[in-house]
């Protein structure tokens, strides 16, 4: 049903045990693409041997482009962004294929609910502690757990594992280049996605991962994503996410309705255009 891509970056151990998690935990034979930023730690050599679709670069090129580059090797119509750092929990895509059931577009964008082991007051994720490592990872606990977790779909869906079309992806030029190595690169994509028309950011409650938390992210030089997206947008990041998004709230239908035109969201929007105009 999907192609899912996974960039990563010298993660080799959460890479096996995110190939693992598909490969056991699916309800469908998904192709898997990865793309091996360095891989001095054995990365690149476990991929080929292992025989999974990947490409690769001598050295970190970033998120932005590793998931192009994995995209452009998708088959399925469907393509699902999944970071290396990500357990995928039993039942995790027929929650998805059941949701698409449900819509009556290829516009859209889904989203996994994570499981996280650290508070970051972050009202999409479930927060549980079931290791910050493969080392401490107590795979046995959350799966005995698993119907424990319950959480409502959400509004606002943007990071990973996040489920767009082959079609739209490329139609909206996938992630932007510019914000390379990748800080914003989420949000710029959703919010190409509705400039181009898109009302369904949903995140899907019982399509569950486990999420390690920012285990490449903490490791590079960081691009100031939030001035180039208020730069590009002419708004800042939390406008979009509160205001047109609605990200956390309960989700009470599948599409989001147009922002209201208040007081508040103009006076915001003002706010954007003078942080911009002053650099």
């Amino acid at each position: 049903m999907f192609s899912i891509i996974i960039p990563t970056w010298n993660n080799l151990s959460l890479l096996q045990l995110c190939v693992r998690s598909i490969r056991e935990n699916s309800a469908y034979p998904h192709q898997i693409i990865i793309h091996v930023n360095d891989g001095s730690d054995g990365s690149l050599e476990w991929v080929r041997a292992q025989g999974i679709a990947h490409t690769s670069s001598p050295d970190n090129i970033g998120i932005c482009l590793a998931v192009n580059e994995s995209a452009m090797h998708a088959t399925q119509d469907y393509i699902l962004y999944l970071n290396d750092d990500m357990y995928c929990c039993p039942g995790w895509d027929t929650a998805l294929v059941n949701k698409l059931k449900q819509l009556d577009t290829d516009l859209f964008m889904l989203s996994g609910t994570m499981i996280e082991p650290r508070e970051t007051n972050n009202p999409c994720v479930i927060v549980r502690n079931y290791g910050s490592d493969t080392d401490h990872f107590d795979e046995t606990k959350l799966l005995a757990e698993l119907t424990q977790h319950q959480k409502p779909d959400w509004l606002g869906a943007t990071w990973p594992p996040t489920l767009v079309s082959k079609r739209w992806w490329f139609k909206v030029g996938g992630y932007s280049s510019e914000l390379s190595p990748g800080m914003s690169s989420d949000n710029d994509f959703s919010m190409k996605l509705w400039d181009a028309g898109c009302r369904i950011f949903l995140g899907v409650g019982d399509s569950l991962v486990y999420h390690f938390q920012c285990k490449s992210t903490g490791k590079v030089k960081k691009n100031d994503g939030g001035r180039q997206f208020l730069n590009k947008w002419g708004m800042r990041q939390s406008v979009f996410d509160h205001y047109y998004l609605r990200r956390g709230q309960i989700a009470q239908g599948l599409k989001l309705d147009e922002p209201e035109n208040t007081r508040e969201l103009r006076w915001q929007l003002l706010r954007s255009r003078i942080k911009r105009a002053l650099g």
